[in-house]
Formats: C-alpha cells, sequence, structure tokens
C-alpha cells in the first residue's frame, strides 16, 4: 500500500488538465475542485453518496433532511458545471430516492436526456415493501451538441424464438455457429449487468462498487478514444480502470487514501488485462451466456490456428 500511494497526488495550485491526466488524486473534491482547469471534461461520471447512511472507508455521510441534500447537492452540481466542455455529457447515480430530489436540480443545469434503470440483481427482501433492487443514472448534456456512439454499445442477445422468412432466411437475427443471436439497440431499461461478487477479478471492498460493464456503457456511448472521463467520487477505481482499458485518458478524484490504492492497483492490472466482464469484440451480451461468450472464443481461436 505504501508504495502505491506514492503515486497518488494532491493539489494545492491551479494546474492544467495535462498535470492532472491519468491521475488519481486523494482529496476532497469540493477542496480541490478550485485547483482544476476549467472546461477540460468531455464526460463526467458522477456518482456522489446518495441520501443513505453509509459508511466509506471509516466517514460515515449521513442521510441528510430533504432539503439539506437537496443543497448539498446543488453546491456539487454548481461546482463541477464549469470543468466541463460545451458539448460533454454528465451521467448521475442515484438511488429511487435520491432521484426524486436531484431531477429538478439537473434540469434547471442540463439537457435531461433520459433515466437509465439498471437491475442491481442483489439486495435485502422486506417484509413490508418491494425489494429494492435497482438504481438510476439520469444522462444530461451541457448543450445540444453530444457525442452519442449508438453501434458501441449494442446488446447481444440469444434468440429464442427465430422467426424465419418466407424463404427460410434469419430474420432480424443471425445464425452462427456458436448459436442464434440478434443484435439490438440498447434501451434504457439494463437487466445484463451484474454486480461484482468474490470471484471476479474487479471485485473490491468498497461499499458501492459499480460494474465495469456498467460504466464502460457509459464511456462508449459518450465519448471517443482519447477522450477525458472525470470523476470525482473514484471510490475503488471502476471508472479510471475502464477509462484505460477503452483508450480515453481519465482524471480521478477520491478522499479515502486506501480506496485510491485499490484504484492505482487495478490500474496495473488493468495494463495488462484490458478484458471486461460480459463485453467482447465490441459488442455487450446479456447476461448470464458466459457458455456461449466461452464457445465462440474457443471457435475464434480455432480458426485462428487454422489460419496459421
Amino acid at each position: 500500500m505504501k508504495g502505491l500511494s506514492k503515486a497518488l497526488m494532491s493539489l494545492d495550485v491551479p494546474v492544467g488538465y495535462k498535470y492532472v491526466e491519468d491521475k488519481v488524486i486523494n482529496q476532497d473534491f469540493f477542496s480541490v475542485v478550485a485547483h482544476l482547469p476549467t472546461g477540460f471534461v468531455d464526460l463526467l461520471i458522477l456518482d456522489p453518496p446518495y441520501n443513505l447512511s453509509k459508511s466509506y472507508d471509516g466517514r460515515l455521510f449521513r442521510e441528510k433532511d430533504e432539503s439539506d441534500y437537496r443543497q448539498w447537492f446543488s453546491s456539487l452540481v454548481r461546482v463541477a458545471k464549469p470543468l466541463m466542455k460545451k458539448d460533454s455529457t454528465i451521467y448521475v447515480c442515484s438511488d429511487w430516492k435520491t432521484s426524486i430530489l436531484i431531477a429538478p436540480i439537473l434540469e434547471a443545469n442540463f439537457w435531461v436526456r433520459n433515466r437509465i434503470t439498471w437491475e442491481r440483481e442483489k439486495g435485502r427482501g422486506a417484509a413490508h415493501n418491494w425489494k429494492n433492487n435497482a438504481e438510476d443514472i439520469w444522462f444530461c448534456t451541457v448543450s445540444e451538441d453530444y457525442t452519442y456512439n449508438l453501434d458501441a454499445v449494442k446488446l447481444k442477445r440469444i434468440v429464442r424464438a427465430p422467426y424465419r422468412t418466407e424463404s427460410g432466411l434469419p430474420k432480424d437475427w443471425n445464425e452462427e455457429p456458436t448459436g442464434n443471436f440478434r443484435i439490438t439497440s440498447p434501451s434504457n431499461l439494463w437487466t445484463d449487468i451484474s454486480v461484482p461478487f468474490w470471484a471476479m477479478r474487479e471485485n473490491t471492498d468498497h461499499p458501492t462498487q459499480k460494474p465495469e460493464k456498467l460504466i464502460a456503457k457509459l464511456i462508449l456511448a459518450s465519448s471517443n478514444e482519447g477522450d477525458i472521463v472525470f470523476d470525482p467520487f473514484l471510490g475503488s477505481g471502476t471508472t479510471a480502470v475502464v477509462a484505460r482499458k477503452l483508450g480515453r485518458r481519465f482524471v480521478g478524484v477520491e478522499q479515502s487514501r486506501t480506496y485510491c490504492c485499490w484504484a492505482l492497483k487495478r490500474l496495473q492490472m488493468a495494463s495488462e488485462d484490458a478484458s471486461i466482464q460480459g463485453y467482447e469484440d465490441g459488442i455487450f451480451w446479456e447476461r448470464n451466456t458466459p457458455a456461449s461468450q466461452l464457445k465462440r472464443k474457443r471457435l475464434v481461436s480455432a480458426q485462428s490456428r487454422r489460419l496459421l
């Protein structure tokens, strides 16, 4: 941990974006934001504490009165927005209760394009309520000029009702050696995300870690190679790791030194292995299809050996 922490930085004077490019800054965002350059961010991924009482490496974020949380979130948006370019995008993560509080603030500051809801697939049951296992991601832009790469985020699904034309050809699907599949455009309801668990390389002990596959969709959809992706609540580093794997630059801010070191360790691993669970050859696969993905890898490998 001590060796990794030497690579961290902190700022006490204003700097240009080249100084912080591909760096993890170990500070509280509100204390460092005045030293960051204006207008340098192509994509901002904002995953702040939801309005819940939760401990982050010993630091307790307490649930606030609704008015107090709105005020806190408004101050966050107020200092973060000047960092963004005029054609940039911001994605804001929240749970359903927090969404109610932040939606008017986002509408007042950005063009709200959509609200994505993703199935978290985990969650505690409740005796007198529906189990809470979904979260929101608000898709907003600074202006009407923004990046959206549709083809980069299409989803590969298994075809379970393979309709054919009158001549017997596949209708809107592909017949492949490994099975029948359809490439579909993404909707704002995501059911293909797996929350990191103990057997996944990306898993850490961070209490609210986002899956790499989820962040990959945001980065691929709303940035291009070489763009700067900024995360002011970096946590264990998922945004930075995925940015590196996908050929983007990143800047991350995180106040926990432990989380920062986890991020640096994951960045080292990303330089050796750029794979993202559930994302292969430019296509996102639906959840629970590892057998089909493995079969395809073996087929491609066999074909490559024959060509040699």
